[in-house]
């Protein structure tokens, strides 16, 4: 996938404060909150920073943990994992392939098929109600 490349100043003048401090900055949104962790309508979940398919509302559960969870991504190859030690902890971030956009961490506590919860920061993503999908 060819990788999108922007300067800091075009990811603050394209993105709200908020996206910037989670998707550039590796930021993390208050839990309970985001516009997308009670969200049920059905489509597709896109990176907020450059469109690409990220997950899928037929993917999505309810974790408890106040962010949206899904259990696959769209297409494996729309992310990217790295290991995350920051804050005393060993996690799995997850990351937009296609433009590096921090989107959140997944944790080996989620539902089958995959027993993965790829827990996620509404503020990265943008929705695209079933009804209005374009093919990719």
């Amino acid at each position: 996938m060819e990788k999108i490349h922007k300067s800091d100043q075009e990811w603050r003048e394209q993105l709200t404060k908020e996206q910037y401090e989670v998707t550039r900055r590796k930021g993390t949104e208050p839990p309970f909150c985001g516009a997308f962790y009670d969200h049920k309508q059905p489509g597709i979940y896109r990176c907020v920073c450059c469109d690409l398919p990220i997950f899928s509302a037929e993917h999505k559960f309810t974790s408890g943990t106040g962010w949206p969870s899904f259990f696959q991504p769209v297409d494996e190859s729309h992310i990217e994992y790295h290991q995350d030690n920051s804050y005393g902890m060993h996690r799995t971030e997850i990351a937009c392939a296609r433009c590096d956009a921090h989107l959140g961490h997944v944790f080996k506590d989620g539902p089958k098929p995959t027993g993965l919860r790829y827990c996620i920061n509404s503020v990265s993503l943008k929705f695209e109600p079933a009804e209005d999908q374009r093919e990719e």
